[in-house]
C-alpha cells in the first residue's frame, strides 16, 4: 500500500514594516540582552544571573487588524447583516474556515480589471468544476508579487458586487484574493465616483455584506504555487480579536499526494 504524502503551501504574506501596504506593521525587536534586563526587573534579579546575560528575545508589534493577510468579518462591511447584528471576527463559526479550496486564476487580467459573473462561470467551465456550499474560493491576480512595490495596493484585479452576490448564492461563505482588497482598487472607485457620483460605486462588493453574510480573505500569497485548481483543502482560521472587524490569519493549502 502506497502511503500518501501531505504538502502544505503557505498562502500568506509576511508582516514586514517595509511592505508597501498602506498600513504596514511597526515592529520593535528586543534582543536577548534586553530580555535579560527586562526579566531581571520583573523578578528581582540581575541580568548577569542569566547565562551570558542573555534571556528571552521579544518583539512589540503595532498594526491594524487589516494589516497583512487577514479575514474580514461581516462587522467590517456594515453594523448589520441580513437584518441582524453583524458578526465580529471572534463570533465566526470555525467550520467556515476549513474546507475544500477552489482556485480561479485571473492573473492574465490587467490591474484594475473588475471580474464579472460571466468571467467566473467561464473559469469554472474551463476547470470543469461546480461550486458547492462552503467551498473556499481563491481569486488569483498575482498582486502578491508586487507586495514591495509602491503601487501594490492598486495593482490587483478586483471582484464585482455581482460576483460577490453570485458566489454567496452558491453557498460560499469564505472567499479570498491575493490583492490588497476584494473590490477593484479604491483609487479607481474614487475616480469613477468623482466623475459621476452615484450609489453602488464605492466599496460595492464589500457592501454586499449588508444583505448577505460572508467573509473575505485579503492579501493572500503564493496562489501560483497551487498545482491544481481544486482537490486541495484550505485552512484559514482567523485570530480571535474581541469585537473586531478582522483577524490576522496564516492560510495554508493542504495537498494530499
Amino acid at each position: 500500500m502506497t502511503r500518501k504524502t501531505r504538502r502544505i503551501i503557505d498562502l500568506s504574506v509576511m508582516l514586514d514594516p517595509v511592505a508597501k501596504e498602506p498600513s504596514p506593521p511597526d515592529i520593535r525587536y528586543g534582543d536577548h540582552e534586553s530580555g535579560a534586563v527586562h526579566a531581571a526587573q520583573l523578578f528581582g534579579l540581575q541580568p548577569s544571573d542569566f547565562p551570558e546575560s542573555k534571556a528571552w528575545a521579544n518583539e512589540t508589534v503595532t498594526l491594524t487588524t487589516h494589516t497583512g493577510t487577514h479575514v474580514d468579518a461581516p462587522w467590517h462591511y456594515w453594523p448589520t447583516s441580513e437584518g441582524k447584528p453583524s458578526k465580529t471576527v471572534d463570533q465566526l463559526p470555525l467550520e467556515w474556515f476549513y474546507s475544500d479550496g477552489v482556485l480561479l486564476d485571473f492573473s492574465d487580467k490587467p490591474q484594475g480589471y473588475e471580474i464579472t459573473v460571466s468571467d467566473i462561470q467561464q473559469k469554472l467551465e474551463e476547470i470543469q468544476y461546480t461550486l458547492k456550499p462552503f467551498d473556499i474560493v481563491l481569486i488569483r491576480s498575482d498582486a502578491d508579487k508586487r507586495f514591495y512595490e509602491e503601487n501594490y495596493f492598486q495593482s490587483h484585479a478586483g471582484v464585482s458586487a455581482e460576483v460577490t452576490h453570485w458566489l454567496i448564492d452558491q453557498g460560499i461563505k469564505v472567499m479570498g484574493t491575493d490583492g490588497w482588497g476584494w473590490d477593484i482598487p479604491f483609487s479607481l472607485q474614487a475616480a469613477d465616483y468623482k466623475q459621476n457620483p452615484r450609489e453602488g460605486v464605492l466599496w460595492a462588493a464589500h457592501f454586499v455584506g449588508k444583505e448577505k453574510e460572508y467573509c473575505q480573505i485579503e492579501k493572500l500569497a503564493n496562489l501560483d504555487q497551487l498545482p491544481k485548481p481544486y482537490g486541495f483543502t484550505v485552512a484559514v482560521f482567523p485570530i480571535k480579536v474581541k469585537g473586531a472587524s478582522a483577524g490576522w490569519a496564516r492560510p495554508v493549502a493542504i495537498i494530499e499526494e
